[in-house]
């Protein structure tokens, strides 16, 4: 599963128009919207040099955008791992600050509606007399009363149900859209762009996007790793302490199935010997098994029989 952010905003933000600018898609106002995000790396491109891939394929994030911050359009988001938050800083009727603040209320608000739909629906079937029932609607009813005191869900210290997916317990970043921030209008028109007619508007400089990403990478402490071969080189997200099964799951369950071994090689030292070859006859490719944990920049090549 790609890992997930959400984006809110109070309306007329430029929650849309960050969704257009992030994922190059098309996206009708009033409406949930999905899209995949590619996460910038200068390291692909020059280890898809090296091997002469064919097609080379950035990391990427899944977007999902909702129309609105009622509690049932929030519910949506439950399974993101972050929140991007998209601030007006343009229209000058708008205190950036204070809206980061209404948002966070709403995402309190949703939260409660959640838990006490939950009780509700679990109350009903305890009546079954079910102890592990009971114990939870006893749980949810501490839960209720904690939000109703105006705290979160994150400052709850005791453990959480799992089923419950909650919003205020997921990263918060702050985007403002224009003033101090990103123009995502801007930015969305040159979306639509070639990436080199991007560039060249850019002044050959990146997407002012391109850090959000990567502030997004760093909040989930993501690392990437690499296949590079002829045909496709790509880069792709782990958690760090992941391992190197866990990165063949990523790749395709059949591969972490029949996991055998990996060789593995640092992208850098890849790219300096000039290909996979020359790169294990220099020593710097290392043979490694399941547990091995994958470090950011490790270019893989997992051997598998299924």
């Amino acid at each position: 599963m790609s890992v997930q952010v959400g984006i809110v905003g109070l309306p007329n933000a430029g929650s849309t128009t960050l969704f257009r600018a992030l994922t190059h898609a098309e996206a009708a106002t009033g409406k949930e919207h999905v899209g995949m995000a590619a996460i910038p790396d200068e390291r692909l491109q020059k280890l898809a040099g090296v091997v002469d891939a064919k097609k080379v394929t950035p990391a990427a994030v899944r977007v999902v955008d909702v129309p609105g911050t009622g509690a049932a359009l929030l519910g949506n988001l439950r399974q993101v791992d972050a929140l991007l938050v998209v601030l007006d800083g343009f229209s000058g009727t708008r205190v950036p600050a204070d809206d980061l603040e209404t948002l966070k209320l709403e995402l309190l608000v949703a939260d409660r509606d959640h838990v006490e739909r939950r009780l509700e629906r679990v109350g009903k079937q305890a009546k079954s007399g079910d102890a592990r029932l009971k114990a939870e609607v006893a749980d949810l009813e501490r839960l209720l009363a904690h939000l109703d005191a105006g705290q979160t869900l994150a400052e709850w210290e005791g453990e959480l149900p799992p089923e419950l997916e909650p919003l205020t317990t997921k990263p918060l970043l702050e985007l403002v859209n224009g003033g101090e921030g990103i123009d995502l209008q801007l930015e969305a028109e040159l979306a639509e762009l070639s990436p080199e007619e991007a560039a060249e508007c850019r002044g050959g400089g990146e997407s002012a996007l391109g850090e959000v990403v990567r502030r997004l990478a760093e909040t989930l402490d993501l690392i990437t790793f690499f296949t590079a071969g002829d045909k496709e080189t790509r880069a792709w997200t782990l958690r760090r302490g992941e391992t190197a099964l866990d990165a063949a799951e990523t790749i395709h369950s059949d591969i972490a199935r029949g996991f055998i071994r990996c060789e593995v090689v640092r992208w850098d030292d890849l790219v300096a010997a000039g290909g996979h070859a020359e790169a294990a006859r220099a020593g710097k490719q290392q043979l490694e098994g399941k547990t091995y944990v994958v470090e950011d920049g490790d270019v893989l090549n997992v051997r598998f029989n299924v």
